[in-house]
């Protein structure tokens, strides 16, 4: 098993998480090293749709060891279940899942997951970026009513840091069976 440290580094803004994440890895940036963003400015999603990433919500991105298997869809459905646990366990609600890449809390989207490879001449690594809306307290009008956060859910803050931790041990455990 990877040693238990993550190194996270965290930018007050960024363009994109899996943006910096890439470009670490081909770095040389270990497996594991997180990139977190206070807030993104050009965030996105599946086939590049934008992600709404104002200050206050948990977006970041992980540098994933090596994988045993090529499906990167079969990565994101890990993710958002553990996403979805992770919320479920700390919170005592119940989070859907819309495969492959969505989690959702009473009908409204709360989290996306991309997973990207960095290719070389084959795949080198692959970058797990993950928006989660966590203390945010508005949506613009296009996004109010399909998007939510936890803390507009529960009527509280919710610690970012703490969040990220849990959710963090859960891939690490749970890719581990997966990861070369």
């Amino acid at each position: 098993m990877p040693e238990a440290t993550n190194k996270i580094i965290i930018f007050e803004t960024l363009d994109s998480t899996n943006i910096k994440a890439k470009e670490l890895a081909s770095q040389g940036a270990k497996p594991w090293t997180v990139v977190r963003a206070v807030k993104q400015e050009e965030g996105y999603g599946k086939k590049g749709s934008g992600w709404f990433s104002p200050e206050g919500g948990l977006y970041f991105s992980v540098i994933l060891p090596k994988s045993n298997t090529d499906d990167l869809q079969a990565l994101t459905i890990l993710a958002a279940y553990i996403v979805a646990k992770v919320i479920k366990e700390a919170f005592n609600v119940e989070p859907l899942i819309k495969l492959p890449n969505d989690v959702y809390l009473n009908g409204k989207k709360i989290c996306g997951i991309l997973t990207e490879n960095i290719i070389g001449s084959d795949v080198k690594s692959s970058v797990m970026g993950i928006g989660l809306n966590t203390n945010t307290e508005k949506f613009d009008s296009e996004l109010e009513n399909t998007a939510t956060s936890l803390k507009i859910e529960l009527k509280r803050e919710i610690d970012n840091e703490a969040l990220l931790g849990q959710i963090i041990e859960g891939l690490r455990k749970t890719l581990a069976t997966i990861s070369q």
